[in-house]
């Protein structure tokens, strides 16, 4: 069983930053695929961004803002959220996947607000 347990959310100003963890653990095999996901009130939840060990994604509304990388070594994947809106108000799930089978965070907030 793998678990993934996400930090870093709080409340900001817009134009802020913010940089999310997720470290997983109880993994036997490699991860191949881990990624940030977030679901805001009232709509459905959104990929935001993944890597994987040839090339990273981001959804168009955070490219240029937003940044993760992976350190394989501890497991352990960031988001590193620059000049943020209040529009990227949302729980931020961590999601990573391990022999075909998909893991979830527990979700951590992130609030946007003057």
């Amino acid at each position: 069983q793998v678990q993934l347990v996400e930090s870093g959310g709080g409340l900001v100003q817009p134009g802020g930053s913010l940089r999310l963890s997720c470290a997983a653990s109880g993994s036997r095999f490699s991860i191949a695929y881990m990624g940030w996901y977030r679901q805001a009130p009232g709509k459905q939840r959104e990929l935001v961004a993944d890597i994987t060990s040839t090339a990273t994604i981001y959804v168009d509304s955070v490219k240029g803002r937003f940044t993760i990388s992976r350190d394989r070594a501890k497991n352990t994947v960031y988001l590193q959220m620059n000049s943020l809106k209040v529009e990227d108000t949302a729980v931020y799930y961590c999601y990573a996947r391990v022999s075909g089978i998909g893991y979830w965070g527990q979700g951590t907030q992130v609030t946007v607000s003057s």
